[in-house]
């Protein structure tokens, strides 16, 4: 890979956003590694959990603009469609996401956390929806998640004014899960990422393929969906072995099957 590093621990999957002289900014290159990046994961029964994270002391700030002259010319529109591409692969993930976020995370880059399942931030980090500075509308799903993570009125808010707002109010106002100090954020994130990835994989892929559609769904297509993933559970060896290992008292070992 030319612009990300990719780690494999354990089953917990780390990606290093890796351009840090641009701060982690997204150009072409970038772009088609994380889609084949995220598809490979999807299709993996290997991995387990996956962090997405920043090098130099930054997460990423957006895409990068001033390579839009480099290369054969695209069309904007296909252009844009490749990059919807690379959000749906991440939100197809089945596997349990974590944003390690420092520094900024801005544009393209604070959609990209906020698209994984969990955001957690470094007391020094900074968000924005910053494309109304750019002469540019939100993209990278960022209207299809802010209203969801925040509400609509605190989203327009948001995208409007395009502010830079600091790790503590992003917690304040629901943006993030947790802010941690910086000395202490690989810590607290290692111990995450290793409790999903020691979790069932097929109970929890369906969990957040739940959770995911619960604004697009009734309660009573919710409890059919809940009554379908608990059957596929009851057939599985993950859901035997859980219920042996509490009578046993002790830690049970998920295999995804």
């Amino acid at each position: 890979m030319e612009t990300i590093d990719v780690q494999r621990t354990d089953g917990i999957v780390t990606i290093t956003l890796d351009r840090p002289a641009k701060k982690n900014a997204i150009n072409g290159v970038m772009w088609d590694e994380l889609l084949a990046t995220f598809r490979e994961i999807g299709a993996s029964s290997t991995d387990r959990a996956v962090v997405i994270t920043g090098a130099g002391g930054a997460f990423c700030s957006g895409a990068d603009l001033t390579a839009r002259g480099d290369g054969p010319q695209v069309h904007q529109l296909a252009a844009m469609r490749h990059v919807a591409d690379v959000c749906l692969a991440l939100a197809r993930l089945p596997q349990p996401v974590i944003a390690k976020v420092r520094g900024v995370a801005v544009g393209a880059g604070c959609n990209l956390a906020l698209g994984c399942d969990l955001v957690v931030a470094s007391t020094n980090a900074r968000f924005s929806e910053i494309f109304a500075k750019r002469g540019l509308s939100v993209d990278f799903g960022g209207t299809w998640i802010l209203p969801r993570r925040v509400g609509l009125h605190r989203a327009k808010e948001l995208a409007f004014f395009a502010d830079i707002i600091d790790a503590a109010e992003a917690e304040r106002i629901g943006l993030v899960n947790r802010v941690v100090d910086d000395a202490d954020l690989d810590a607290f994130v290692d111990d995450w990422a290793q409790r999903l990835a020691g979790g069932p994989p097929l109970a929890v892929a369906m969990t957040k393929r739940m959770l995911n559609n619960s604004m697009n769904v009734t309660l009573e297509e919710a409890l059919d969906d809940e009554g379908a993933a608990q059957t596929v559970n009851f057939s599985t060896q993950d859901t035997v072995e859980a219920i042996r290992a509490f009578v046993e008292k002790r830690t049970p070992k998920f295999e995804g099957r």
